[in-house]
């Protein structure tokens, strides 16, 4: 099997390409990355070393760049994460958001379908060669927003034999904030320029699959958290700025809800919807752990404390790094700023169709997998001093300093 892997340089991405490679020893990996500045090549240097990867610095919009790589690769199977991703750069500029996330996608599956074809059926619709596929990952956002109906929380109860296999290893009980979910069925109502560019891809998917019988599958994932993730988003912001004793800004009031999927089980889940997925099918890639995002800045403090400061030998171990001190390293750090524009108040994906159809359930917890990230930035801050540099500072200020 050969795969190309678009984005792969990125967060989930790059874990998606550590976790094949590792899984399948007879598979190679073309990764084509533009090398933005949430695209790093130090994410994946050990993976540069294999054989079986080959890797191309381009842009997915790039017609001649992707022919010349189905000409030189026999791909098999395309695993689409190259896009512009974070919300609150698609509201300072929609343009960019659009080209990538629209016209890379048509891009790329106009160059598959031009080397995939191999005839036509007896009603003129094109055929494919055996065992090709187009895999776009898409995002829960394409769905908008959910009543949050129960403010506090309840503990989930598993109630079918789906959500009983979803929730199988669990010690404890996730909780959930409303009654409703996101279920492949939902309509799409986009409430971001990002969403609105993310749901236009999935739609122009949909429309090849149906119009040209072309061999594709949706997936549909929650907020991702991990190693490798770049730190703008929550969780790894959040972290990167608790080491050095910054504040921690938290929109509005906190209390939007966030559904949390480690990134390793997200990698599991979109292998298997490469492996047995139906063609023409969306899955939900979901975790099952809802929490609010004020609970989650607080848990990664008291998580940080923990893990830092409870044993003296390891506090050593990062003493050039952590600048923050015990005392500071609190509750107070937290500074709430004005809210994102259009804010959806939350989000949370039912993934019964995958576990069903396909097998999956998300086995990491959240109090487990946000000590594994945690570890992960304390024993990884090469990567994370070579990535929070140049662009991303100004960024972070323009985006936090005057608010």
């Amino acid at each position: 099997m050969t795969y190309l892997v678009t984005g792969g340089a990125g967060f989930i991405g790059a874990n998606f390409v550590k976790y094949i490679l590792n899984k399948y020893s007879d598979c190679k990996v073309v990764i084509l990355d533009k090398l933005t500045y949430a695209g790093n090549l130090g994410t994946i240097k050990e993976e540069l070393k294999d054989s079986r990867v080959s890797f191309y610095k381009g842009d997915i919009c790039n017609q001649e760049l992707v022919e010349n790589i189905f000409m030189n690769h026999n791909i098999d199977t395309v695993v689409n994460f190259a896009a512009e991703s974070h919300v609150d750069r698609s509201i300072e500029d929609p343009g960019i958001f659009l080209k990538t996330n629209i016209i890379g996608t048509q891009t790329l599956m106009d160059v598959a379908k031009f080397h995939w074809t191999n005839g036509k059926d007896d009603q003129g619709y094109p055929t494919f060669i055996a065992g090709k596929k187009f895999l776009q990952v898409s995002t829960d956002e394409v769905y908008g927003d959910l009543e949050k109906d129960i403010p506090d929380g309840v503990t989930l109860e598993a109630t079918n034999d789906a959500l009983k296999s979803v929730l199988n290893n669990r010690e404890v009980m996730p909780k959930v904030f409303g009654t409703e979910f996101f279920t492949e069925e939902t309509s799409l109502k986009p409430r971001s320029p990002y969403a609105t560019s993310k749901t236009a891809a999935d739609m122009l998917v949909r429309a090849y699959a149906e119009t040209y019988h072309f061999p594709v599958n949706v997936t549909r994932c929650s907020n991702n958290y991990g190693a490798y993730h770049f730190p703008e988003k929550l969780i790894s912001l959040i972290i990167k700025n608790i080491l050095e004793g910054k504040k921690l800004p938290v929109y509005g009031d906190g209390k939007q809800v966030r559904d949390w999927l480690y990134v390793e089980d997200h990698c599991k889940g979109i292998d298997l919807v490469i492996e047995k997925g139906q063609l023409k099918e969306a899955y939900n890639i979901g975790g099952f752990n809802e929490e609010l995002n004020i609970n989650i800045v607080m848990q990664t403090i008291d998580i940080v404390r923990e893990l830092v400061f409870d044993n003296k030998e390891v506090r050593s171990q990062y003493k050039d790094f952590v600048t923050v001190s015990y005392n500071d390293c609190s509750y107070d750090l937290i500074t709430y700023v004005q809210d994102r524009l259009g804010h959806d108040a939350r989000y949370a994906i039912d993934p019964t169709k995958t576990v069903k159809e396909l097998g999956f359930y998300p086995e990491t917890p959240f109090t487990e997998g946000i000590k594994k990230t945690i570890k992960w930035y304390l024993d990884n801050q090469w990567w994370v001093n070579e990535v929070a540099s140049g662009d991303y500072q100004k960024y972070y200020n323009e985006m936090y300093g005057n608010r």
